[in-house]
């Protein structure tokens, strides 16, 4: 609370109305001087019943004191009454954000357009229908599909620990753009027909799929915390709307409203797979491969566009090495960081402040959450392998069976503006929408879309002509596939509630100069659930299809209820972790231009 709002609050005495119609100009946020000039001219107007210029002239000075008033109230701090009862909202996103949200909708065009027609490619053979290459069948394929992305979500660590430790931000973005681009061109170069065989097209699958797995992990682990630094790190303030309503520009829901901006971003990309099952379907798997490969170029203009316009948080001097030995500290002095802090031990010279050692804790507490989510993954795993090969068996009249994987970037392009501006703010007016909250109806969405699948492959098997073997049918069973939407509904919706939290709490419970290394411990929570979806593909096949998805949601299910039993009381302690990101040391004075990229800070 800001010291002259104390003052104001201090002289301030209750004054009874003389007349009904005084109601309307007492204000809380007037000296008395000023509360009683204005009623002393309504009650003179009103009690001798002036002509209209002179309530004219009085509503004016009103309005020119409610201006003033206004003025002072513009930027300064709430008061604690103001933060419980004053509407929040969030800040506006610079032009640099918007920058770096482009690099992710073209990497996200570029993953998923190559991804969609993974699952045919890997499964079935050049004369099967649909048309592949490799021919490894349904088993070979998803667990090959598993290890890309149980690969791809490996990489972060390498990108997080990179870019906090030597490069910046910045330059490993736009390193991986590099890397990313070869693996694309080896994956569109080997599966031209006319120049290949199955050898050689096996060969450059596994080696182009570990190229761009490398350059996806540079890309995952930075360009969300890149894109949330783009916004200065304020403590939450008053702001006076142009109708006078006072409210608090809260930067936490500022950072909730990038990361739902950032993912519908990742979603618009991710339509890709509309053109790419296209292509596959009616030129080749070459065409589709070629596509995302030019379309990608776009990041890297992106990131050119940016350079001086961005800020980049500096690299800290070996600063993942500080927070393990911080963490070991506080593991070997009886499991408590507080022995940690320099100020309890000021003899041994710690190389750090009492503050790391906070975010340190907060950090920790961030990774806990994080050890459920492999469960979670697994199920939205299904939709990029498993989904496809559902739609395989069924009646897709026309449509490639791996076409609706677009559905679900159509329902989360739809659903994500509905939720920033009008479900979110909506429930914030009666409670505070908090993280752990939403994580937990992730899983229970997650849950649903899983029961979903696991009924309607009951009816698959129960539809013929080939009823419990469909893949022995070339158009599949006698059901529609359009019956398969709700269940890429259902992970949509866990996505928004599950997925865009989870990126949001790497961010903001991480210490500033490690943003992309605990993003990275977020992400590589993906790689364990692909690791479980591995395991669980020999149990990936027909007739067994039933059971796979009932197990997939019973394990969705409990791992929910565990999750809110054990970290419900985190809620509580949201705001105050928060508020270690407002008296951070390494503040908006060590924001700099990406340019100057050899900058670096030695000390915590």
């Amino acid at each position: 609370m800001s010291e002259k709002n104390n003052h104001i609050q201090s002289v301030e005495e209750p004054i009874q109305p003389q007349h009904q119609d005084e109601a309307f100009t007492s204000s809380s946020d007037a000296s008395p001087s000023v509360t009683n000039e204005k009623q002393q001219n309504v009650i003179h107007t009103n009690s001798l019943g002036e002509d209209a210029e002179v309530k004219k002239s009085t509503s004016n000075e009103l309005n020119f004191i409610d201006d003033s008033l206004q003025e002072e109230d513009e930027g300064r701090e709430p008061t604690e009454h103001e933060f419980k009862t004053l509407r929040h909202v969030a800040d506006r996103i610079p032009y640099a954000a918007w920058l770096v949200a482009v690099v992710e909708l073209a990497e996200r065009f570029s993953y998923y357009g190559l991804s969609a027609p993974f699952q045919n490619y890997m499964q079935n053979g050049p004369n099967d229908h649909p048309k592949g290459q490799l021919d490894l069948k349904q088993q070979g394929a998803t667990a090959l599909s598993y290890f890309f992305q149980f690969w791809c979500y490996v990489t972060p660590i390498f990108g997080g620990w990179i870019a906090d430790t030597y490069w910046g931000k910045y330059k490993t973005l736009f390193v991986a753009c590099f890397v990313y681009i070869v693996g694309i061109l080896i994956l569109f170069v080997t599966s031209i027909p006319s120049i290949t065989s199955k050898n050689t097209a096996l060969g450059g699958y596994v080696t182009a799929i570990i190229i761009i797995g490398v350059g996806t992990g540079l890309i995952k682990s930075n360009v969300s915390p890149y894109l949330a630094d783009q916004v200065p790190k304020r403590k939450p303030r008053i702001s006076v709307r142009k109708n006078g309503e006072r409210v608090i520009v809260d930067p936490n829901i500022t950072v909730q409203n990038i990361f739902l901006w950032f993912y519908l971003m990742i979603n618009i990309g991710s339509l890709s797979v509309i053109a790419t099952t296209e292509l596959e379907a009616h030129v080749g798997f070459w065409a589709a491969y070629l596509l995302p490969f030019c379309f990608f170029f776009l990041a890297l203009a992106s990131l050119v566009a940016g350079k001086n316009k961005s800020v980049d948080i500096p690299v800290s001097d070996k600063i993942i090495n500080k927070t393990f030995k911080c963490a070991w500290v506080g593991m070997t002095n009886g499991f408590n960081l507080d022995n940690a802090k320099p100020s309890v031990h000021p003899e041994k010279e710690y190389p750090w402040t009492d503050h790391f050692v906070e975010e340190v804790r907060r950090a920790l507490y961030a990774c806990k959450v994080f050890v459920f989510y492999p469960v979670y993954w697994v199920t939205y795993g299904q939709m990029l392998n498993n989904f496809v090969s559902q739609a395989g068996q069924m009646r897709a009249h026309g449509l490639p069976n791996d076409f609706l994987q677009a559905f679900d970037s159509i329902c989360i392009i739809i659903f994500i503006p509905i939720m920033e501006r009008f479900v979110y703010p909506f429930l914030r007016r009666f409670t505070p929408v908090k993280p752990i909250t939403k994580i937990f109806f992730g899983f229970m969405f997650g849950t649903g879309a899983m029961i979903y699948a696991a009924v309607l492959q009951h009816y698959i098997y129960k539809s013929g002509p080939c009823y419990d073997d469909p893949g022995a049918c070339p158009n599949g069973n006698n059901i529609h596939i359009a019956l398969q939407t709700p269940a890429y509904w259902l992970i949509a919706m866990s996505e928004i509630f599950a997925s865009v939290t989870g990126l949001e709490y790497a961010y903001t419970k991480a210490p500033v100069s490690m943003k992309s290394f605990i993003m990275a411990l977020f992400l590589v929570t993906n790689a364990f659930g692909s690791a479980i979806g591995i395991a669980l593909s020999p149990v990936s096949k027909d007739p067994k299809m039933v059971w796979t998805y009932t197990g997939l949601a019973v394990a969705c299910f409990i791992g929910g209820c565990l999750f809110w039993v054990i970290y419900s009381s985190y809620n509580s302690k949201e705001d105050s972790w928060n508020d270690l990101e407002y008296e951070n040391e390494l503040d908006e004075a060590v924001l700099r231009p990406v340019h100057s990229l050899a900058h670096s800070v030695k000390s915590i």
